[in-house]
């Protein structure tokens, strides 16, 4: 009974009838069936067939009963294969309402599910006999092949005006009861979270800047406040940099140890026991760093699913958005661009945590403030992104970074879709590459 079990693929050939059968009895239905369920859903030939002919009655504008699928079917040459006439007269006689057709298709979808899982299974231990194959590749494919199947059974819900005020007011009610300043992640600088609230689940923040104007550190110094200070799980993807630099910028930053100490090891007394107390903070932050240059778009949408279920992470960085691979490396970079920012939106929305790309801006904007006709790749990020905001000061040289180790900075805010937009005035600390409030701004 076991191996009979296991030759014959999950299948409900009755809930596949049903579900045919009440969308013939009610054609009104079948909107909300179609985003729910594809002919590709269907383990019959015949079914699949019949459901074909219904989408393309559908794409018509032409009401789908059992005459009008007869028709179409007749059409395409496919009515015997189908079944014949009287299967799909028949269809309407194996269930006495419509109402349960959601219902019904669940049981198809899910059914549709298993095989897929199966086929996912039988294709993984195929890959497991293949020696050419790494084992990390193989572990890589399966998340791709499991995280692509659960995208392809996402359904679409219409939410009606009870559900959205009562969603609204429960959280309006939470904020009150715990007295929450923000409703968002706050990033530690007082002036931006005020008009920001916080950043915001499900949106996608966009960071940019010239070259080594300091949007790592100022991605850093926004990690530090949410992780170290307020315990808050974070994820940083860092293209760019190793991890070991990542660690030493953060030191160097939570120490206010100069980092070119750290880098010549010219070290005083007070230093180390600066360092040590640094180091015993940073050790308990629940900040995650993934250090891999050129990251595939797919992989990087994978390890953020895992951020969030294995390590209840809340809010996720990316340095920088154009060190991101997609599977299309020919195609045009504005179309890359354009499924990079699309899919990170998309990301956000699924995971409900806000996403932080850092972006590089166009080089015409050098010794100008940078604007939004500057992000570069794309207006695809302009147009995805919830906030959009650009790092701005004056670039200096080492000599005038020694005598100037505070200098003047602002964070503009050209775009947010639900909030106000400005400048936010910031210190840029040279010797921690760290950036703080301005003193006047600490209040806020």
């Amino acid at each position: 009974m076991e191996n009979l079990k296991e030759k014959i693929p999950p299948q409900n050939l009755e809930a596949e009838q049903a579900t045919l059968g009440a969308l013939l009895l009610d054609w009104n239905a079948f909107s909300n069936i179609v985003s729910l369920l594809d002919s590709n859903k269907f383990y019959s030939y015949q079914n699949k067939l019949i459901y074909e002919a219904m989408i393309s009655l559908f794409r018509q504008n032409i009401h789908g009963d059992t005459l009008a699928v007869i028709n179409e079917l007749t059409k395409t040459g496919k009515l015997e294969e189908a079944g014949g006439t009287a299967y799909i007269a028949s269809l309407t006689d194996l269930v006495p309402t419509a109402a349960n057709v959601e219902y019904y298709a669940k049981i198809v979808l899910d059914n549709a599910t298993r095989r897929e899982l199966i086929k996912i299974s039988h294709d993984l231990k195929s890959y497991s006999y293949d020696e050419t194959k790494e084992s990390r590749n193989i572990i890589e494919d399966a998340e791709k092949l499991i995280f692509s199947l659960s995208d392809k059974n996402q359904t679409t819900k219409v939410y009606n005006m009870e559900d959205i005020v009562n969603k609204t007011m429960s959280n309006v009610i939470e904020h009150w009861k715990n007295k929450s300043v923000f409703t968002g992640v706050p990033t530690g600088f007082a002036q931006l979270d005020t008009m920001t609230n916080g950043f915001q689940p499900s949106e996608l923040i966009i960071i940019g800047a010239r070259p080594s104007i300091g949007k790592t550190a100022l991605a850093l110094s926004m990690m530090e406040h949410i992780a170290v200070d307020k315990k808050i799980p974070c994820g940083f993807f860092s293209l760019e940099m190793s991890y070991d630099m990542i660690g030493h910028r953060l030191l160097s930053q939570n120490s206010r140890v100069p980092g070119h100490k750290l880098r010549s090891g010219v070290l005083r007394q007070e230093d180390f026991q600066k360092l040590q107390d640094a180091g015993s903070r940073l050790f308990v932050a629940p900040l995650y760093v993934i250090d891999v240059p050129n990251m595939p778009l797919l992989d990087l949408k994978a390890m953020s699913r895992r951020l969030v279920v294995n390590h209840q992470v809340k809010i996720i960085f990316i340095d920088y958005i154009g060190l991101i691979s997609t599977e299309n490396r020919n195609a045009p970079v504005y179309e890359q661009v354009s499924e990079i920012s699309k899919s990170l939106k998309a990301l956000a929305r699924e995971l409900n945590i806000p996403i932080v790309a850092l972006c590089q801006v166009a080089r015409d904007a050098e010794g100008a403030k940078p604007n939004l006709a500057q992000l570069r790749g794309s207006g695809s990020i302009e147009q995805d992104a919830d906030v959009v905001m650009f790092l701005h000061r004056e670039r200096m040289n080492t000599a005038e970074q020694k005598d100037n180790p505070s200098i003047d900075a602002e964070l503009i805010i050209a775009k947010q879709r639900n909030g106000p937009i400005g400048d936010v005035k910031l210190l840029f600390l040279s010797n921690y590459t760290k950036f703080e409030n301005c003193a006047d701004e600490n209040s806020f």
